[in-house]
């Protein structure tokens, strides 16, 4: 990627960081990097593009965030380390985590095997059933999104919720597989 256009995408996490995804329009990219509007577009065909290369900065500290997470778990169960790595991920970054993960993924612009980096550690902790997997990242979404979402009444024990929540999945697991523990 050629300075102007990593410029371009510093300028853009550094609004969406301050105000949000609706805060990123060309103008306002442009007015942050010092050149007019029309010049982006020597550099990025389109918002769409900007917005892609954003997806691919969450999708590369999500898998930072969770292979970090995988590598501490020692004695504590899987997936409450992985869960509490991925509200973690979320709530340190809400709006890049909204962009990256409640809108539809630029598959096409992402690295190669980026979003499969990103799920192996949850795919390990629960030996490779996707089913597993893929429910549980729904229960972590749902979470972190009702969470970011101001939508627990005040006073909610989320510690307990995601404890639980994990618990069940472990139970769940343990059961698929013949009662072996994790």
């Amino acid at each position: 990627m050629a300075d102007r256009a990593r410029q371009i995408m510093a300028a853009a996490r550094e609004l969406l960081d301050a105000e949000g995804p609706e805060a990123l329009s060309m103008r306002r990219i442009a007015e942050r990097v010092g050149i007019r509007a029309p010049s982006l577009y020597k550099h990025f065909p389109d918002k769409a593009a900007v917005e892609a290369g954003l997806q691919a900065q969450g999708m590369v500290r999500l898998a930072q965030d969770m292979e970090a997470a995988e590598a501490e778990i020692g004695d504590d169960p899987p997936l409450l380390v992985l869960a509490s790595a991925y509200r973690q991920h979320a709530l340190a970054g809400p709006h890049l985590y909204r962009l990256t993960h409640t809108r539809p993924l630029a598959r096409a612009a992402l690295p190669e095997g980026l979003e499969d980096r990103a799920a192996m550690p949850l795919a390990r902790a629960v030996h490779g059933d996707i089913d597993i997997a893929r429910s549980f990242w729904a229960f972590a979404h749902g979470m972190v999104t009702l969470e970011l979402d101001g939508r627990f009444p005040p006073g909610a024990d989320l510690d307990a919720a995601w404890r639980t929540g994990c618990e069940a999945f472990a139970d769940l697991l343990q059961n698929k597989n013949g009662g072996d523990a994790l």
